[in-house]
């Protein structure tokens, strides 16, 4: 069973940057479309960058386009989110999952606050 770790959040200023991390037990993660997801409190969680399972393909929402970069490193099992010019609205849990159902069990995600 894949379980996924992610790791990387913090608190940071408005204009700063972020690396997230997130770890996938097992070899099957290599063959998910993999993303990135986001919950603030008291809204819907919503992707926000995507990655073909070869890396070769990203798509991400407009509000993150030009700021955030999604990133796998398939020998390590792991997908990236670099996040820079980071603004207030992009505080939120951040989890990685597939893209696609049947989903992977959630991990417990990892905070992002921007704030001065």
């Amino acid at each position: 069973q894949v379980q996924l770790v992610e790791s990387g959040g913090g608190l940071v200023q408005p204009g700063g940057s972020l690396r997230l991390s997130c770890a996938a037990s097992g070899k099957i993660f290599n063959f998910y479309t993999m993303a990135w997801y986001r919950q603030a409190p008291g809204k819907q969680r919503e992707l926000v960058a995507s990655i073909t399972s070869g890396g070769s393909s990203t798509n991400y929402i407009d509000s993150v386009k030009g700021r955030f970069t999604i990133s796998r490193d398939n020998a390590k099992n792991s997908v990236y989110l670099q996040m820079n010019s980071l603004k207030p609205e992009d505080a939120a849990v951040y989890y990685c999952n597939k893209e696609s159902f049947p989903m992977i069990r959630w991990g417990q995600g990892t905070q992002v606050t921007v704030s001065s």
